[in-house]
């Protein structure tokens, strides 16, 4: 992980449309950057839901946020509609904003050894610093714990 009170680096990836989005774009809103394996397993979508129901509340302490995998941005349209989730999904295959972030690792799925993209979110503040870092998040209240920090 990151360390918290650093720049957040920079990306430009392409969301579900395929319009590029940077996180500079977002300079005077607080993010949450939130780091998933894969579209439609059952715990990335629990997450995602999660985010989607509580999306208005997110919107109200004016804070956009960004879901990222190494899916293709065909796979995130899929993911949304099928879901209904209003907020950014992005895609990096090339694991750029994934490496950058430090949520590439091994990982041990069943007794196999491989490397994945470890559940992980960031509150980046309105002028890209990194607020809180939050390693291995539980996907079933992710969206809750970062609400609750928002309004305190």
């Amino acid at each position: 992980m990151l360390n918290e009170q650093t720049k957040a680096p920079d990306f430009t990836l392409p969301d579900k449309d395929g319009n590029n989005v940077s996180l500079s774009d977002f300079i005077g809103k607080k993010v949450v950057l939130y780091f998933y394996p894969k579209d439609n397993t059952p715990g990335c979508t629990k997450q995602a839901c999660a985010f989607a129901g509580a999306y208005d509340d997110f919107k109200a302490v004016n804070t956009v946020v960004i879901g990222i995998s190494k899916d293709s941005s065909a796979s995130h349209q899929k993911f949304a509609d099928k879901y209904k989730l209003p907020f950014i999904l992005l895609s990096d295959p090339e694991l750029k904003a994934i490496q950058d972030y430090d949520v590439w690792k091994e990982k041990k799925l069943y007794g196999k050894v491989g490397m994945g993209v470890v559940r992980s979110t960031y509150i980046i503040d309105e002028n890209g610093i990194i607020e809180k870092a939050m390693p291995k998040v539980k996907p079933d209240t992710n969206a809750a714990e970062i609400l609750e920090y928002l309004k305190n």
